[in-house]
């Protein structure tokens, strides 16, 4: 029996079944099978073919999927320190968002002053009609004080956030969406379509030196946590007075 879950979604990703087998490093022989509904992909294989695809395995394949493994395979890499994460991925992802690109932070000033195609790039894909959110700690809020005092830079925290929403309000279109949120900032969130990175906290350690993780959705249960995460701070938050005066 024809796969068709598998073949529309090689459709909707332009691909057929020579560029599949290439991006999966299989054969085409293998692609046919498994189209056919004839042979299964080994199981890093089913991980690798649903990440190309940007579908679950479990979509691809309801009957076969290992949901523990699966899970893990969201994984993509971890690094000790936000500094270690590779220059290029920032932007990378960024480039290939088409559809949601959400920023979780209190100030994330990295991104715009050390990434210089960081705000164009931004712009653009607002621009091409992608969803921008930008979340950015209030400078007059109780949780952001509270950060500065834990990192003892006297202000420094609020200084980065004013720049910040400066470097913002300048070069982003009317359609990009900012608000500034009051929360414990646990996790900083990074959103590109279904690729995340997610810069994890540490009590008096400042951001740059703390765990990074990097997800890509396939069964969602790491990737849709901090969805959830993202949006209960979306809710609370208010937009910036620049935007509620225009």
């Amino acid at each position: 029996m024809v796969n068709e879950r598998l073949r529309r979604a090689m459709h909707r990703a332009g691909l057929d079944i020579n560029s599949l087998a290439a991006a999966a490093e299989v054969s085409t022989k293998s692609v046919e099978r498994w189209m056919s509904g004839g042979a299964l992909p080994y199981p890093r294989t089913r991980y690798r073919v649903a990440a190309i695809l940007r579908e679950d395995e479990s979509y691809l394949w309801p009957d076969n999927t290992n949901t523990a493994s699966l899970a893990g395979a969201e994984l993509v890499s971890t690094y000790p320190r936000r500094g270690d994460v590779p220059r290029r991925l920032w932007t990378e992802l960024l480039r290939a968002a088409e559809r949601d690109i959400d920023v979780l932070a209190y100030a994330g000033l990295f991104l715009t002053e050390e990434h210089t195609d960081w705000l164009p790039t931004l712009a653009a894909k607002a621009e091409q009609g992608a969803r921008v959110r930008l979340l950015i700690g209030d400078p007059e809020g109780s949780q952001l004080a509270a950060r500065d005092r834990e990192y003892r830079i006297g202000g420094g925290v609020a200084g980065r956030v004013a720049a910040v929403l400066s470097h913002y309000r300048e070069r982003m279109p009317g359609s990009v969406e900012m608000r500034l949120h009051d929360t414990p900032l646990y996790n900083s969130i990074y959103r590109f379509d279904d690729e995340m990175i997610v810069n994890v906290h540490a009590y008096g350690v400042l951001a740059a030196y703390t765990p990074v993780m990097h997800l890509r959705r396939i069964d969602g249960r790491f990737f849709n946590t901090y969805v959830e995460s993202y949006e209960r701070v979306w809710a609370s938050a208010h937009v910036t007075q620049a935007e509620e005066s225009g």
